[in-house]
């Protein structure tokens, strides 16, 4: 079972209780899903030492550094950003300019994911999109779905008005994931996740910065907008020291990767060890899983 990190505990109590007492499991192993992402980079790259993973998901972006298979606690980095403000963000957008859409979250979530990029130049971007349709790439037309010829919607070129309802996209295509690389934009106080990753690196050992810069791991849905791992490369690349190897890795499905993760786990010879069984919660109660499931 993948759980955030720092979740609270009564949450973690009242987890365990359901699967114990409601469920009643055999065994249970509680994890956070960016560990199960750096076992299955160490499976797929066993030299590996040390990493970083980068999991941007639905409700928040964490930042976390692992040496020798042992998350640094203190290096931990949370930005309050996820898909979840992403999508909210892009619904305030259009109804402010085209078309009232608060109260249609998922369909606005596939406008974001079918639609949105990571800009490499925002401010050239935004000259790009003020320019007449013949000479600009970026504005695009949004086909929404009936849900009776047509399911889910997609991107074409602008074109005159028809039958089809569409959205006019432009500037925010680039600004929706811009968020990620500067919170600030919406009034959010926190660094983006390239000076996250730089600030993570205090916590720990110099000696160990050159491995942790080397294999920097992006997880999670926000990983999947066109040009994220190129932006993040090129952010932290100008952050970082010159004498320092930048290596960013973005898996094929940076979705299912910690999935991939926790099926390794599971066929390890060390999956028992992790494991808190049902007779150690009865005669130890929730004391053992403290100890046992570092989260």
């Amino acid at each position: 079972m993948t759980e955030p990190m720092y979740n609270f505990s009564t949450v973690q109590e009242a987890m365990t209780e359901i699967f114990f007492e409601e469920y009643e499991c055999q065994s249970l192993l509680r994890i956070n899903a960016a560990t199960l992402s750096c076992y299955q980079y160490k499976t797929e790259n066993p030299n590996t030492k040390c990493c970083i993973v980068v999991d941007s998901g639905y409700s928040f972006t964490h930042i976390i550094p692992y040496i020798n298979d042992t998350k640094v606690k203190e290096g931990i980095r949370r930005i309050d950003v996820g898909g979840k403000l992403l999508t909210n963000h892009l619904k305030e957008i259009i109804s402010y300019r085209q078309l009232h859409v608060m109260d249609e979250t998922f369909v606005i979530n596939q406008v974001k994911e079918d639609s949105c990029f990571v800009s490499q130049d925002f401010f050239k971007d935004m000259e790009i999109a003020k320019s007449k349709l013949e000479n600009n790439p970026i504005v695009k037309d949004y086909v929404l779905p009936d849900y009776t010829t047509l399911k889910r919607g997609f991107l074409k070129s602008p074109e005159p008005p028809n039958e089809q309802q569409t959205l006019r996209l432009s500037n925010e295509r680039f600004a929706i994931p811009e968020i990620l690389f500067h919170p600030s934009d919406v009034g959010i106080r926190q660094m983006g996740i390239p000076e996250a990753i730089m600030d993570c690196l205090k916590a720990c050992d110099e000696q160990t910065w050159p491995h942790l810069l080397s294999n920097i791991i992006l997880t999670g849905g926000n990983a999947k907008f066109p040009g994220f791992q190129e932006r993040t490369y090129k952010e932290v690349r100008s952050l970082a020291p010159a004498e320092y190897t930048i290596n960013v890795y973005l898996p094929e499905n940076p979705i299912t990767y910690a999935w991939y993760g926790g099926k390794a786990v599971s066929k390890d010879q060390i999956f028992s060890s992790l494991l808190v069984t049902r007779e150690e919660y009865e005669e130890e109660g929730h004391n053992i899983c403290f100890e046992k499931f570092d989260v």
